[in-house]
């Protein structure tokens, strides 16, 4: 396929809109949509959307009713969107058979969608309808804005970052478990904004124990924005530690609580699940069970905030797709407590990893890592 610059500027604009649902959308796919038509000899965007939340309209119908409320005939114009089209009847009618009726006759798209039951069958139904379709425009910035939503589909998993915070020496916490704060107060917002973008956060029972935390977001600038709703708060508990009166489990959103036995759940709150996962051979809960069940209800994006102990099983099971490493200018010392307890005994254990993005946060340096397989 050929593309133009018109072209590129058009889908550009479909994928910045797509951002706009970056914290919302959920278990949905971030799908941004512009449709233009050329006007006194010029190709004029006459509307756009985008994808808010699931069971809300998708962002081809809501660039449909953006330009007909501005008084466009949408018959002959141009679609570009950031995904294929669905094409099958879910909690909204499919987009496909929307851009048909709205007279579209050609569409450019960035990617096809992962979704099984849509993967082809969308371009299919336009075609069929006599659409022109290309496909491919900006693809590599289309999968960015759906890691999570495209592992999900192919693998039945949610897309894992870690996050973690350090010292220049590579220490969490103190032997006594103080740990607050290494980072300053803009690395802080920065992990605001990896909760906020994530369909679940996992943490440990020792986290919970030792600093009680909250693990929910409150950045003001992201919580009253329309839609936005609380990550499910996942804590790991496989030798039952935790007590039911934790912050954790208090506040707006849903809770689960793993273990590798059934517990009563009459201390706690009605926000919080207990998830029986079975336990691998160690005795502690299958990790990779716990983010098939949460792939299962949706989730396509993890944020796991732990611990050295739970981090480093995480990671010496290889079930870490990208590491965040926030690191604090400040020396802990050798008694102070290592990053991932990973019981190697020599360098062919050697976790690799391949270092994607460096920046300053503050006093602090934020190291992001892919796994390198």
């Amino acid at each position: 396929m050929s593309f133009n610059s018109n072209d590129a500027r058009f889908m550009a604009r479909a994928i910045q809109l797509a951002r706009k649902g970056w914290f919302t959308t959920r278990s949905n796919p971030r799908v941004g949509c512009v449709l233009v038509k050329t006007i006194n000899n010029q190709s004029q965007i006459i509307g756009e959307g985008w994808h808010q939340k699931p069971s809300l309209a998708h962002a081809e119908v809501n660039a449909i009713k953006a330009a007909q409320a501005n008084g466009h005939d949408t018959s002959g114009a141009t679609a570009y969107v950031t995904l294929e089209p669905c094409s099958h009847v879910g909690k909204t009618p499919p987009c496909a058979q929307g851009l048909i009726d709205a007279g579209v006759v050609k569409v450019v798209c960035a990617m096809t969608d992962p979704n099984p039951q849509v993967s082809g069958r969308g371009f299919d139904r336009l075609r069929e309808a006599g659409i022109s379709v290309e496909s491919g425009l900006m693809e590599q910035e289309a999968i960015v804005l759906n890691a999570g939503f495209i592992k999900r589909m192919t693998l039945g998993l949610p897309r894992v970052t870690a996050k973690t915070a350090i010292s220049l020496d590579g220490r969490t916490a103190m032997a006594s478990g103080e740990s607050q704060w290494i980072t300053g107060s803009e690395a802080r917002a920065e992990v605001q904004r990896l909760r906020a973008q994530s369909g679940a956060v996992i943490t440990g029972s020792g986290t919970v124990v030792f600093d009680d935390p909250s693990m929910n977001v409150r950045d003001e600038a992201i919580i009253p924005a329309p839609y936005f709703e609380q990550p499910i708060r996942v804590v790991i508990d496989s030798k039952h530690q935790v007590s039911p009166n934790a912050k954790i489990f208090k506040g707006q959103g849903s809770c689960w609580l793993v273990s590798g036995a059934v517990r009563d759940d009459a201390a706690f709150s009605q926000n919080v699940t207990l998830q029986t996962i079975e336990a691998s051979d160690s005795g502690y809960v299958n990790l990779e069970s716990v983010l098939r069940k949460l792939a299962e209800d949706g989730v396509n994006d993890v944020l796991v905030e732990a611990g050295g102990e739970l981090l480093g099983a995480f990671l010496e099971k290889g079930l870490v797709d990208e590491l965040q490493v926030f690191m604090a200018p400040k020396l802990l010392g050798n008694a102070a407590k290592a990053m991932a307890n990973l019981p190697f005994n020599s360098m062919s254990q050697a976790i690799h990893l391949e270092l994607r993005d460096v920046r300053q946060i503050g006093k602090d340096l934020k190291l992001t890592y892919n796994r390198v397989d």
